[in-house]
């Protein structure tokens, strides 16, 4: 391999990593032993069985399912070149949203829809699920949620603008508290072209209205 060929191949393989960058969040380390004896203590001290043959796993199962709902994957963000010059909405709805409310540490369940305004590349359309899953694999505000997913996607993909509609049902909200069952929370984060935009903003709150009503 000539000197030429191998610097070729390195900036290839940059490039590639340009293109898929790795994301992941960065987490402390799980101690699911402790969270076993956190979690019996607990249910204990809230006056149930936890020694009754029902409930005698109920502990290491509590503290497992809790581990799995706040443990987000990493993925690489593949992006492609733009090369058609595609500059109208892109949009994808119904991603599912199962996060976990830093409030009272009950679920939140519900929907996304992410759209861009693609410039000089465009996303792989399994990566707008990966970065749903993961910021809502944490405890979370809806709020904060749908602000994150747009910012990381108009930080690393630097389309002309973003939309992030989250609709979800709130068990902290449905269960206990006031129990106002079959209420659902809505929140928007516009970016860019989609909030700066009068047309492209009305064209994607349009789209994701009239999929809310249908």
């Amino acid at each position: 391999m000539t000197g030429a060929q191998s610097l070729d191949r390195s900036d290839e393989a940059s490039n590639l990593l340009s293109w898929r960058p790795r994301v992941a969040h960065e987490a402390a380390p799980v101690d699911l032993d402790a969270a076993e004896r956190a979690a019996g203590a607990l249910l204990a001290a809230l006056g149930l069985p936890v020694d009754s043959a029902g409930m005698a796993e109920t502990p290491r199962r509590m503290a497992t399912a809790y581990a799995e709902m706040l443990a987000a994957r990493a993925f690489d963000f593949t992006t492609f070149p733009n090369t058609e010059g595609y500059d109208e909405l892109v949009l994808v709805q119904d991603i599912p949203v199962r996060s976990v409310c830093e409030h009272h540490m009950l679920p939140f369940v519900g929907v996304a829809h992410v759209g861009y305004l693609p410039r000089d590349r465009i996303l792989g359309l399994s990566k707008f699920a990966r970065v749903v899953e993961l910021f809502a694999h944490r405890p979370q505000t809806q709020e904060r949620l749908t602000k994150q997913v747009a910012q990381l996607l108009q930080d690393r993909l630097a389309p002309r603008g973003v939309g992030v509609v989250v609709e979800a049902e709130h068990t902290c909200m449905t269960l206990r508290g006031v129990r106002a069952a079959g209420t659902r929370t809505v929140t928007s984060a516009l970016l860019g072209a989609l909030r700066e935009n009068a047309s492209s903003r009305a064209e994607f709150l349009s789209l994701t209205r009239t999929h809310l009503e249908v």
